[in-house]
């Protein structure tokens, strides 16, 4: 390891400290990104944007102006809440530094979110899931709280395998089951080909959407449930998925939102949120065409996603005007992206350096939080727990359990080499 990796490395675990030590007063409840819009008000003004854009746009500004320049000012319009995906991403955080840096404290705070996770399931269904806990407006109408939804169902389920493989707990176990059951049973498929499906994002027969990270949530999802609980009927689902995210990959390799031809942009974290997909099925299968549009998928990521400081941008094909410069949660699925495929692609991994190097001396506040955006003019400094704190603080600790990894199996692996020559020194002198 060279000096600037290690350096980099102790930069690593101290912003995690310091984040760690952030979280403990801050609590676990926050603001959201959507907190603008949860309202009834705010949805309505919402909706009539969706049906009436002109007029729409009047209702909306309001929230626009404010979410542009006094963003603090979210707090008028609605209240702090809890919210699963980021207590999953909080509790892989902490199985990871269980591992990185010791067992105690982390595991039972990893131990401490699974514990919330059960407690705050979507009532009314028999297995496990998650939704939001707000009202979410969309342009296809009110989607009620705590629906669930496949994009958060896949990181309640690594929660608890990477919890389960800390401590073997077989409820962990069981609640990966029930996980599994409702991934599998509770979303409908829709054929876009003789060998691929889409899937819904919600549970019900109307959801068809599109939306092509949902189905790569799924076909990971299903595909890490085939193997880890050993059965085949998870695999067929999974497998038509992923033929429905492959099929969508365009020629120059990116991928829309949505297949609908409603919602053609490309955004940074959902073409992450596809390219992770990829990467852990490819990771866990060795997959062929996997690989293949991994290639092509970062061939166009590091080409279109990141501006001429090669720190990620919002967008390389906008939806609408932005009204902030960079997001939050574009770094922190960088930083995944890049773990999970580190040494593979060169220009990744110096992008990585750089996006790190920004995260350490702009985006992390005194406090140990985060920076939210950065906006057209100052910063948005509210700390959102699904936008993106938890995003990121489990995408650094990834990081530092892989570094941690390959400092040991280095350390191991002197010592073998070590071993011998000492056992020839020894016997040189003995002669």
């Amino acid at each position: 390891m060279n000096e600037t990796h290690t350096d980099n490395t102790e930069n690593l675990r101290a912003a995690i400290l310091r984040f760690v030590g952030w979280l403990d007063r801050f609590g676990e409840t926050s603001y959201d990104h959507q907190s603008y819009f949860a309202s009834d008000l705010g949805r309505s003004a919402k909706a009539l944007y969706y049906r009436k854009p002109l007029l729409g746009t009047l209702a909306v500004s309001p929230m626009i102006f404010s979410e542009a320049f006094i963003p603090a000012a979210r707090r008028l319009f609605w209240k702090p809440q809890r919210f699963p995906i980021a207590d999953a991403h909080y509790a892989m955080g902490f199985a990871f530094l269980s591992e990185a840096l010791e067992p105690e404290p982390y595991h039972a705070r990893a131990v401490h979110f699974l514990q919330v996770l059960k407690e705050t399931r979507t009532a009314g269904f028999k297995h496990y899931a998650w939704g939001y806990p707000f009202n979410w407006e969309t342009r296809n109408g009110t989607i009620k709280a705590w629906t669930p939804y496949i994009t958060t169902l896949p990181y309640a389920y690594e929660a608890f395998r990477d919890v389960y493989h800390l401590d073997g707990n077989p409820q962990w176990l069981e609640v990966m089951q029930s996980i599994a059951s409702h991934g599998l049973e509770d979303y409908q498929d829709f054929e876009t080909s003789s060998k691929a499906s889409s899937c819904g994002y919600s549970p019900g027969p109307d959801n068809s959407s599109g939306v092509v990270n949902a189905s790569a949530y799924r076909a990971f999802l299903l595909t890490a449930a085939w193997l880890d609980l050993s059965e085949e009927k998870y695999k067929k689902v999974a497998d038509r998925n992923l033929n429905f995210v492959l099929e969508s990959q365009n020629a120059n390799g990116s991928w829309f939102y949505s297949m609908d031809n409603k919602r053609d942009f490309v955004d940074h974290f959902h073409t992450c949120f596809v390219l992770k997909a990829l990467t852990k099925i490819e990771q866990m299968t060795g997959n062929a065409d996997c690989r293949s549009a991994i290639e092509r998928g970062v061939k166009y990521y590091t080409a279109n996603l990141f501006d001429e400081n090669s720190l990620p941008k919002p967008f390389s094909k906008p939806p609408r005007l932005t009204v902030y410069k960079r997001e939050l949660y574009d770094y922190a699925e960088c930083i995944n992206l890049a773990t999970l495929l580190h040494g593979r692609f060169q220009e990744l991994d110096k992008i990585l350096s750089l996006v790190l190097a920004d995260v350490f001396t702009r985006w992390q506040k005194r406090d140990g939080s985060f920076r939210a955006r950065e906006l057209m003019v100052g910063w948005d400094n509210v700390p959102m727990h699904r936008w993106a704190q938890s995003q990121l603080f489990r995408s650094l600790c990834l990081l530092l359990q892989q570094r941690s990894r390959k400092t040991a199996d280095q350390n191991a692996h002197g010592a073998l080499v070590q071993q011998p020559l000492q056992q020839t020194v020894q016997s040189s002198i003995t002669k």
